[in-house]
């Protein structure tokens, strides 16, 4: 099974570099079904795991000119701030024992994985959906990435903390959030949507798992190996995206990530 884990590491990475995301949804349940590591400790170790990576991915696109520091400041400080106090004091405030629902006890690792899993379908459906190109359509009007940028700082700021409260919660990096977010309130073109995602969730997971520091024992052997292995699969799949199709790719990953959601959901509802 570690075998499987670490090649399931570098798939990581790969999604990563080939569709610009979906690969944190994949990290926890690695941990958790492959590494058998608990839970609560596997968000932990994604938070790094996903941080690293998408620093790393972010670099380029950033010598590219698509990160927007800016749009990057101004979501990722409610989201950091969000994820960091998520990490500090309200996942080690969540009792191991919370209730029982019939035969069905509801522990913190299955309320997570629960989570996870609601989590992964929404991100499946933001993957397998056709999304409407907001380029030149013809009638002269100006292409998305000529538009200037603009901000609704109110639904920026409430975006960012909700995405650090589930980010802190499930350790997944929230980029199926982030970027619609993105283009919606600051008018981003995708491209540069997706490389400034990709700096907002280095930030927000390094930052956020300083925060688990002193609550666990981080096996730092398996996590920096994991970590090794994402980021090379960020640099295979930055090769493969030009001779693969990303649109047809992302929504192929997309149907496997909801099957994955509802199994997750099967297993920690009816069979843990």
């Amino acid at each position: 099974m570690e075998i499987i884990g670490y090649l399931a590491s570098v798939i990581i990475g790969i999604s990563l570099g080939l569709i610009g995301g979906g690969g944190s949804i994949l990290t926890v349940p690695v941990l958790v079904y492959l590494f058998h590591v608990d839970t609560v400790l596997a968000t932990a170790y994604s938070l790094f795991i996903v941080g690293t990576t998408s620093l790393v991915g972010a670099a380029p696109k950033y010598r590219q000119g698509l990160v927007n520091l800016k749009t990057g400041l101004i979501f990722g400080i409610p989201s950091i701030a969000a994820v960091f106090a998520t990490r500090k004091y309200i996942v080690p405030a969540i009792p191991d024992h919370i209730a029982n629902i019939g035969s069905m006890e509801l522990t913190k690792g299955v309320l997570i994985m629960t989570l996870f899993a609601v989590l992964m379908v929404f991100a499946s459906v933001s993957m397998i959906k056709e999304k409407k190109q907001n380029g030149n359509n013809g009638n002269g009007s100006t292409p998305p990435e000529q538009q200037p940028v603009q901000y609704n700082y109110p639904m920026i700021l409430l975006e960012g903390a909700v995405v650090g409260v589930l980010t802190g919660l499930v350790g997944a990096g929230g980029g199926f959030l982030i970027i619609p977010a993105l283009v919606l309130f600051t008018k981003l073109p995708m491209k540069m949507a997706v490389g400034t995602s990709l700096l907002i969730i280095a930030a927000k997971s390094l930052i956020g798992f300083t925060g688990d520091l002193g609550h666990y024992q981080i096996d730092w052997k398996l996590l920096g190996s994991v970590t090794l292995l994402a980021v090379a699969g960020i640099f295979i799949g930055n090769a493969l995206s030009k001779k693969v199709d990303g649109a047809k790719l992302k929504k192929a990953f997309g149907w496997f990530v909801l099957v994955m959601g509802f199994y997750i959901l099967a297993k920690e509802i009816f069979f843990s």
